[in-house]
């Protein structure tokens, strides 16, 4: 016997019918005719007309990174927008990759599997030498992008903008913890010591130590490249200078007080140039429909 609900029951359920709907096809603007890389916008100089020779470059480090790493792998012919909050992106986090797999069907991918799409897409892959010369250029590697990510990263914080009084109120939880103190080695002290009455809390950042870090790291950057073509005299481009373009691109469109240290080297602002054409030609905007 088929179980009955109450008369009382049935009456009140009666009063909030269940209805379905057919799922409504979201009405898409930007069909993926092209391989389309998701970044943060460039900066607003850059992106306007007045400024060709930037184009579609990110003003993000990160997104930057990818963009000259997909071009120096020699993949041409990419889209790039803009238009979508980070909210929206894979893991919270830009970029993604919007490309179509082998059955022409759209699919997006998180940033870490780009190198595995370019390997594909160029037919070649990286091996165990990742593109440099030898072992020990690879491993001379990783100090060298320890330092673009360290020193050279806290600087380009300092000096852009943080969060307004008013959003630090909204989000208390999101700005608790200051970007600069998983950059900085040593870490920072705490702004309140053992023999304080007041428990350890907070940081003491010092201004200038950072800056001092960074104009080391920017004159031993230029000493390490001096007339190569490449960082650490690879024959073709590397991962290495992939990041390393992607902050000095970034600081010599940022505030001239750590701009200077870039400008006064001139092998690092003529790399830059070089690698520049390389890599701008790449990307164009998604085409309006």
């Amino acid at each position: 016997m088929a179980f009955k609900l109450p008369q009382p029951l049935h009456a009140f359920f009666s009063l909030f019918p269940l209805h379905t709907y057919p799922p409504v096809p979201y009405p898409s603007k930007t069909r993926v005719t092209s391989p389309t890389l998701w970044i943060h916008p460039p900066s607003s100089s850059s992106s306007s007309a007045s400024s060709p020779d930037v184009g579609a470059l990110s003003s993000d480090v990160e997104c930057l990174k990818w963009q000259a790493y997909i071009a120096l792998r020699g993949v041409t012919d990419i889209h790039v927008r803009w238009d979508v909050s980070p909210d929206g992106a894979l893991g919270g986090k830009l970029p993604n990759f919007h490309v179509l797999d082998d059955e022409a069907k759209p699919k997006l991918l998180p940033c870490h599997l780009i190198p595995d799409w370019v390997d594909g897409k160029v037919g070649v892959t990286e091996g165990a030498l990742e593109g440099y010369k030898d072992e020990a250029a690879r491993d001379e590697s990783r100090p060298w992008v320890s330092l673009l990510e360290g020193s050279v990263h806290a600087a380009l914080i300092l000096v852009q903008p943080g969060p307004s009084y008013f959003q630090t109120l909204l989000f208390p939880d999101e700005n608790t913890t200051h970007p600069l103190q998983t950059l900085l080695n040593p870490p920072p002290a705490p702004l309140t010591g053992l023999s304080s009455i007041v428990p350890a809390s907070g940081t003491r950042i010092s201004q200038t130590s950072i800056e001092i870090q960074y104009r080391e790291a920017i004159a031993a950057l230029s000493e390490r490249l001096g007339t190569d073509k490449w960082f650490l005299g690879s024959a073709q481009p590397t991962a290495l200078d992939a990041l390393a373009f992607a902050y000095i691109h970034t600081i010599l469109n940022a505030k001239d007080t750590i701009r200077i240290e870039v400008t006064r080297r001139v092998n690092l602002v003529a790399w830059e140039w070089r690698v520049r054409n390389i890599v701008r030609p790449v990307f164009t905007t998604v085409p309006s429909s």
